[in-house]
């Protein structure tokens, strides 16, 4: 797989499909076991992804490997990428023609990785794979099946910085990951 994912990242080139091209450092691929049972969908990469080329290395970033730790996994086990590859100026919201031209690429990984659990990171990455705009507070806490994955919605690491006492509701989402792939394992 992690030669299959070597010819995604070939695919993606030094793309040019979409209007952020132009502003970005780096393509943000994704990174991470490329046989991993859990992963993580954010939303795009932000000022410290797009210098390094590695997805969630700011501040949120540190606050996810810390979740990830929670259940007692590393970032080297598990799988990290974001729907969009490039930063979008000034961290806005991903636009539906970027969407949709860094889509193939994000399903593709998926597919490649098969993991048991997709955790989407915040509204965005919920309301992309799960092609829905239910609130991310009526989604979290669910699990939904998807393409032979089960994907469970949670708040963005960016968000519990602004808003810690979210993190209690995360920890709960955190728990329900750690039983399902005991579960899913067994």
């Amino acid at each position: 797989t992690a030669m299959t994912l070597d010819a995604i990242r070939a695919d993606i080139g030094d793309c040019q499909r979409c209007k952020l091209a132009p502003t970005r450092t780096n393509i943000v691929f994704g990174s991470g076991n490329p046989a991993a049972e859990l992963a993580f969908v954010g939303e795009a990469p932000g000022s410290d992804e797009d210098l390094q080329g590695l997805p969630f290395v700011g501040r949120a970033g540190q606050l996810l490997t810390k979740i990830i730790e929670s259940i007692n996994l590393t970032r080297e086990e598990v799988y990290i990428c974001n729907i969009l590859k490039c930063r979008p100026p000034g961290n806005r919201n991903p636009e539906p023609d970027e969407v949709a031209a860094c889509n193939p690429f994000l399903r593709r990984q998926l597919a490649t990785i098969r993991p048991k659990i997709v955790c989407c990171l915040g509204t965005f990455a919920a309301h992309n794979l799960l092609q829905t705009t239910v609130p991310i507070s009526l989604l979290r806490g669910k699990f939904f099946d998807l393409d032979g994955m089960r994907v469970i919605a949670t708040f963005h690491p960016a968000y519990l910085l602004r808003s810690p006492d979210k993190k209690r509701e995360v920890w709960e989402d955190m728990k329900q990951i750690r039983a399902e792939l005991s579960r899913l394992q067994s």
